[in-house]
C-alpha cells in the first residue's frame, strides 16, 4: 500500500500543479491581451498627439494658426516629377529627409535659401514638432505635382547635397514654405528653433 499510495499522490500532486500552471498560463495570457491593447491606445494616442502638435507647429504660443499656401499650376518647364516618401535612415530615392533636404532619383538636393527646423536631432520638443511638419509639408509640396529645380549660384553644399531653388509654376515652394510659417531665410549657419 505505500508504494501506490505514495505514487498516486505524487501523480495528485503534479496534477494540482498542472491545474495551478494552467491557471497561471490563462492569467499571464490575460495580462499579454492587457498589455498590448495599453500599448495599442499608448500609440493612438501619440499620434493624436502628433498631430495636435503639428497643426500648431511653426506659430508662437498663441499665434492664430496659418492657412496652408494655395498651390501654383505646374508650368511648361516643370520636368521633375515624383511619388515622394519620408527617409526612415540612410539615402533613399523619391523620399524628404526634413522640411529643406529630399532624395530624387538617387541624388540628394537642399533648398537653397530657406531653414527649417532640425529633426535629427532637435535641440527640443518645440523644434521637432515645428521639423516635422516642415518634413511632411515638403512632402506634400512635392508629390502635388511636376516643379523645376533650378541652379544657383553653388552647385553643392559642403555636405555634397545639390543646392536646388525648387520652385513650380515659377513660385518657389522654398517661400511657400516660409509664408506658412515652416521655414525661415538662411542666414548661414545652424541658428536654433527652441
Amino acid at each position: 500500500m505505500g508504494r501506490d499510495y505514495h505514487r498516486q499522490a505524487a501523480r495528485r500532486g503534479r496534477r494540482a500543479s498542472n491545474v495551478v500552471a494552467i491557471g497561471r498560463a490563462r492569467r499571464d495570457r490575460g495580462n499579454g491581451i492587457r498589455f498590448i491593447a495599453i500599448v495599442a491606445l499608448a500609440a493612438v494616442l501619440a499620434f493624436v498627439a502628433a498631430l495636435w502638435l503639428l497643426q500648431g507647429a511653426g506659430r508662437a504660443p498663441g499665434e492664430p494658426a496659418r492657412a496652408a499656401t494655395a498651390l501654383p499650376a505646374a508650368g511648361p518647364g516643370d520636368g521633375y516629377a515624383a511619388r515622394f516618401g519620408l527617409c526612415h535612415t540612410g539615402g533613399g530615392t523619391n523620399c524628404v529627409v526634413d522640411g529643406d533636404t529630399f532624395w530624387l532619383a538617387g541624388e540628394k538636393y537642399r533648398f537653397a535659401g530657406i531653414d527649417t527646423p532640425e529633426t535629427h536631432p532637435a535641440r527640443c520638443a518645440d523644434e521637432q514638432a515645428r521639423g516635422d511638419a516642415a518634413t511632411l509639408r515638403l512632402q506634400a509640396l512635392l508629390n502635388a505635382g511636376a516643379f523645376s529645380l533650378v541652379s544657383i549660384d553653388r552647385d553643392t553644399d559642403r555636405y555634397g547635397r545639390k543646392l536646388r531653388d525648387v520652385t513650380r509654376g515659377g513660385v518657389s515652394l522654398g517661400d511657400v514654405l516660409i509664408a506658412e510659417g515652416l521655414a525661415r531665410p538662411y542666414a548661414g549657419g545652424r541658428r536654433s528653433w527652441c
